[in-house]
């Protein structure tokens, strides 16, 4: 088996970059800047594909990336992920021993989540697919073909959240497998977000919308669990009832293909 990392980034200068992720074997990336252009290069025995794009957009880049990988298996990359030495004798590793599953999930350490969040393997499910994170998804190529990640929503849009939520519901419903292991293949080096800025207005908005992108059966339910589960974190800056509104107008705006 074949693995393509695939790396959505901005404004990078060029394809060295990934240098200073670790990237060892093959990798796709888009490149989101003011340039436009597509190159094939071998670099260290490494097969890369360098595309630059004006179209902005975390979920358009990763369709882009996913549209030009060719390996067998393939894993999402932020541009502040650095893999472990072995990360591909791991993952590789997992899908031999579990070939029944389409897809199979990381854990990448950070500030926020030291810890792999289920502490053994497990096949993921609706309920509990929602704690895991785009960079920590890999997938069989031809297990995905006709899944998109929905661009009306992540980073760049509108709605800059759930985008890995949304297409892991996608792919649940269309019948993939999908499994757990809490083996570390990278870690994420801190660098301030382009795009969260606290528990504000514009926050509860977009996961109300991504909460209908997810689901349009079970969005009210998804928005209720929500405002209850994580009231702790949110209460210094909105209120309970506060919190809901924002995401139910996030849910109607969404809805109405605002």
């Amino acid at each position: 088996m074949t693995l393509d990392v695939l790396l959505s980034a901005m404004h990078l200068k060029d394809y060295h970059y990934i240098n200073s992720l670790n990237i060892i074997g093959s990798c796709v990336i888009v490149n989101q800047c003011d340039r436009t252009g597509r190159e094939t290069v071998v670099d260290n025995g490494r097969n890369i594909t360098y595309i630059e794009t004006t179209e902005r957009g975390l979920s358009k880049s990763r369709n882009m990336a996913m549209d030009h990988a060719s390996a067998d298996i393939c894993i999402f990359c932020d541009n502040d992920v650095e893999y472990v030495k072995d990360y591909q004798q791991i993952i590789l590793e997992e899908y031999e021993k579990h070939p029944e599953y389409d897809m199979i999930v990381f854990h990448v350490e950070s500030e926020i989540n030291p810890v792999p969040c289920y502490p053994s393997p497990r096949s993921i499910t609706y309920l509990t697919s929602g704690r895991i994170i785009s960079y920590e998804i890999s997938f069989k190529r031809d297990s995905v073909k006709g899944i998109r990640m929905n661009e009306r929503i992540g980073a760049g849009t509108r709605y800059r959240m759930g985008e890995e939520n949304a297409f892991l519901y996608e792919c649940l419903r269309q019948g993939l497998k999908i499994y757990y292991v809490p083996r570390q293949i990278a870690r994420l080096r801190y660098e301030p977000s382009t795009w969260y800025s606290g528990f504000n207005k514009d926050f509860f908005i977009a996961r109300g919308a991504s909460f209908h992108a997810m689901t349009s059966r079970y969005s009210l339910l998804l928005v209720a669990q929500y405002a209850v589960r994580k009231h702790k974190l949110y209460r210094k800056n909105v209120s309970f009832f506060q919190a809901v509104r924002y995401m139910l107008e996030g849910r109607d705006s969404y809805r109405r293909g605002y």
